[in-house]
């Protein structure tokens, strides 16, 4: 930037560079302004997010599949337990968000999630929360190609074989992942939300209209303010880390934020997206339950009946795309950032730029494509998501992160004392997510594979 605004060239030097011909300039001076101006490029392309287009962006990350999996969750847990579960780990969610931002205010030079991981533990931390980090957002990818699959044959009535589905999700994930700037998919995030909460509400009406006109009316519908009958362990967890999945946003957090003009700002989006979720997935849970009852699917589109199924499908199709492409592109600009950390190329403005760019992303989405294939099953994909990675980034890791970078003074200071009190608390939720999610989630798909209710991977049956 020093390049453009260098006050020190004396008068002589001026008169002696313009009578030099510009053929006979020093190439290497020349190429260090190209690389100077694209720098400029560079960085005024990637600080544009304002607080309202990182709640857009926030949006379209977060509010996509954690809601079609939430009535789900209800029907297992119970109208009760739901209820407090959604808004009790919301609230959390919100909190922890705020000590992420924190720890992005206090060392600006944190980028992603990664950077927080060298903060607390060095390289070992750089790279394991790194791994987990790709691992997290690459399943998330390919969650959605398998939502998409499942639309697919949905809107077709399995009019093809789904492998061919997959194989067309992956592609549009792909196409929507091109565009490397946060900002840039704010502008998609509209339509995002948009597609959502049409397709919810079409579902809610829908379930509405079938219950009312079922024998005994709604009044006759099986939902239950308790857990089910018979609930074992594996079960209840698969429920909760479902929950614990739709409030997964804090993992795109400070890759996010790296890209905004006025960083502080970010209060204002993590109340305005933890409000807008809360409210969003209790109602969606607890309407669509109480209207559908034990029988409800997931995906909730499922229960909207055979022809509102479609239509919601239909509508939710920019959803599941979207939203899953934008977990690409957070993923796929960690990496190439990692790979060309002190290159101009890591502004994807150059030609170098965008071939590894799109190289990159391809590269992801077939990974994610595979992942989607050899895993066919929702809801256990979703837990294990939740189970290994989702815990730490939205529970443990912000804990700890306050006990090292963001505490000042002794934990037992009475100013600190509360707020100590509270994240402990938050580490072990986030602990016990982990272990018992991850058990709950490998007995659950044990248990499916002995009633041989898991279709085989790459084939062409049906997935629902």
């Amino acid at each position: 930037m020093g390049a453009f605004n260098d006050d020190s060239v004396t008068t002589e030097d001026q008169s002696k560079t313009s009578t030099v011909d510009s053929g006979s300039q020093n190439p290497k001076d020349e190429l260090m302004g190209d690389v100077a101006m694209l720098e400029a490029q560079g960085h005024q392309h990637f600080n544009r997010l304002g607080w309202k287009r990182l709640t857009v962006v926030l949006i379209v990350e977060a509010i996509a599949l954690g809601a079609l999996s939430i009535p789900g969750a209800f029907a297992t847990l119970g109208m009760v337990a739901g209820v407090i579960l959604t808004v009790g780990l919301g609230l959390v969610a919100i909190y922890t968000s705020y000590v992420i931002g924190q720890v992005k205010l206090a060392f600006p030079r944190v980028a992603h999630y990664a950077d927080a991981g060298r903060l607390m533990m060095g390289r070992f931390g750089y790279e394991l929360i790194g791994a987990m980090f790709v691992l997290q957002l690459t399943f998330l990818v390919g969650s959605h190609c398998l939502t998409g699959t499942i639309a697919f044959l949905n809107l077709t009535d399995n009019g093809t074989c789904s492998l061919v589905f997959s194989v067309v999700s992956a592609i549009i994930l792909l196409f929507l992942a091109v565009p490397p700037s946060f900002a840039d998919v704010a502008i998609l995030g509209y339509i995002d939300f948009v597609s959502i909460m049409i397709a919810i509400g079409v579902t809610i009406i829908s379930t509405i209209v079938i219950a009312s006109g079922s024998a005994g009316g709604i009044s006759q519908v099986n939902w239950s303010a308790w857990p089910k009958d018979s609930l074992t362990f594996a079960e209840a967890f698969i429920a909760i880390t479902n929950i614990v999945f739709a409030y997964s946003f804090a993992v795109c957090q400070l890759s996010f934020m790296d890209e905004m003009h006025t960083p502080v700002d970010f209060v204002k989006s993590i109340w305005a997206l933890g409000l807008i979720e809360i409210f969003i997935y209790t109602v969606t849970g607890a309407l669509i339950y109480a209207f559908v009852g034990q029988d409800v699917s997931s995906p909730a589109l499922l229960s909207a009946g055979y022809l509102m199924a479609k239509v919601a499908f239909g509508i939710a199709l920019p959803v599941i795309f979207i939203s899953g492409s934008i977990n690409c592109t957070v993923v796929a600009r960690y990496i190439h950032g990692r790979i060309y950390r002190d290159s101009v190329v890591r502004f994807i403005n150059t030609k170098k730029g965008w071939i590894t760019w799109l190289a990159l992303i391809t590269f992801i989405t077939i990974i994610a494509w595979v992942i989607a294939e050899a895993i066919p099953f929702f809801s256990d994909l979703l837990s294990i998501m939740s189970a290994l990675f989702s815990s730490g980034f939205t529970f443990y890791f912000p804990a700890t992160m306050w006990f090292m970078l963001i505490k000042k003074g002794k934990w037992y200071a009475k100013e600190n004392l509360f707020l100590s009190i509270v994240n402990a608390i938050v580490f072990i939720i986030g602990i016990v997510i982990l272990v018992a999610g991850t058990y709950a989630a490998i007995v659950d798909i044990m248990d499916q594979y002995k009633r041989d209710a898991v279709r085989g991977a790459f084939t062409c049956a049906p997935l629902v």
